[in-house]
């Protein structure tokens, strides 16, 4: 502390004892509310002003009293666990479900003052945070839960998604009383809930009937994906050799087609040859059908016989070619025989 502070503290105290004042504080969380009992200046009652945190004020003891709030978040649990909760024993709340089975539930209500309504809470509500808590909230929050969470049908319990809708349906419904008095509740939140012993064995045999169900069922869905996968995989074995068929076929379609393709136009390269050369014999024989035919004829014979030997041979006596000894007929004329006649001219020749 240094010496402006305690230079400060001693004049407060100074004019406080001068003044038959005393001072009132505040903590860190806390605001203040005075009460004027007696006053000259003043409206006796409760003063519509709030005594920021952290604060000191000096007010004469016999004419006025003091009351702090604290404006923390607070805390009420009420338990049926012996180790928890407020108080520690049998504190859950017992109701029954909208179709008539008795339960109990834990239940955590966070809570906190308005600060700008503490004159009116002292006025009105309570005169400390223990009064308060213990009077307005814990009464309220042990009623109005009951309505809420017992519209839940037994088995929405064990959904946490609806006791959660529901512990904001109560949270609603607490700020709907509790707001007008000073009070905000933050969050409403369930830890554990009871049903009767009987009624508790009855379900949970009924849970455990039900994963076998869903566990055989989850069986069945996986043989039956194991049936459509290996179904499917046949599909494809199918569709790939349908697929390779059809390529093959086209493929020999294709080579057929070609191998058609070029056999036409072979033939009709044939045909086409074919009627060239019987253009050119029907020329031909245009030609000869003229005047200069014979000729033509003539020189024809003419050059093929060009170069060539010409042996007469007698027809008349009876001759027949067709009986003849050909290589007799030589050897009479003196030629020899049919494989000499060809030495016997280039012999001639040479003379």
């Amino acid at each position: 502390m240094n010496g402006k502070t305690l230079l400060f503290c001693g004049l407060a105290a100074a004019t406080a004892l001068l003044t038959g004042c005393v001072p009132r504080s505040t903590g860190p969380t806390e605001v203040g509310v005075r009460t004027v009992k007696l006053s000259l200046f003043k409206q006796k009652g409760v003063e519509d002003r709030v005594y920021a945190p952290g604060g000191t004020y000096f007010f004469v003891p016999f004419l006025s009293d003091w009351h702090t709030f604290d404006t923390r978040l607070n805390t009420l649990e009420m338990s049926g666990a012996d180790a928890r909760g407020a108080r520690r024993s049998n504190d859950d709340l017992l109701f029954k479900t909208v179709d008539g089975n008795d339960i109990s539930l834990d239940i955590v209500v966070s809570w906190k003052i308005n600060p700008d309504m503490a004159p009116r809470i002292l006025q009105e509500v309570a005169t400390n945070m223990d009064e308060l808590n213990e009077n307005v909230i814990r009464t309220v929050t042990r009623s109005k839960p009951r309505d809420v969470f017992g519209e839940l049908q037994t088995e929405d319990f064990y959904l946490a998604e609806r006791r959660s809708e529901k512990a904001e349906a109560v949270k609603a419904e607490l700020n709907k009383i509790l707001e007008p008095m000073g009070v905000v509740v933050e969050r409403v939140g369930t830890s554990d809930y009871r049903f009767n012993p009987e009624y508790q064995k009855a379900i949970e045999d009924r849970k455990v009937a039900q994963q076998r169900v869903e566990k055989a069922k989850s069986t069945t869905r996986a043989t039956e994906q194991e049936y459509l996968a290996k179904m499917e995989e046949a599909k494809g074995d199918v569709a790939k050799m349908k697929a390779e068929a059809d390529g093959l076929f086209e493929q020999a379609k294709i080579k057929a087609d070609a191998a058609f393709k070029q056999e036409e136009k072979r033939a009709e390269a044939t045909r086409a040859e074919g009627q060239a050369e019987a253009a050119g014999i029907r020329k031909m024989n245009e030609a000869l059908a003229g005047s200069g035919g014979e000729a033509v004829v003539k020189l024809a014979i003419a050059e093929a016989l060009q170069g060539k030997r010409i042996l007469p041979v007698p027809m008349g006596g009876g001759f027949d070619v067709r009986s003849t000894d050909v290589n007799g007929f030589l050897q009479m004329y003196g030629l020899g025989a049919l494989g000499g006649a060809a030495k016997a001219p280039a012999k001639a020749a040479g003379r």
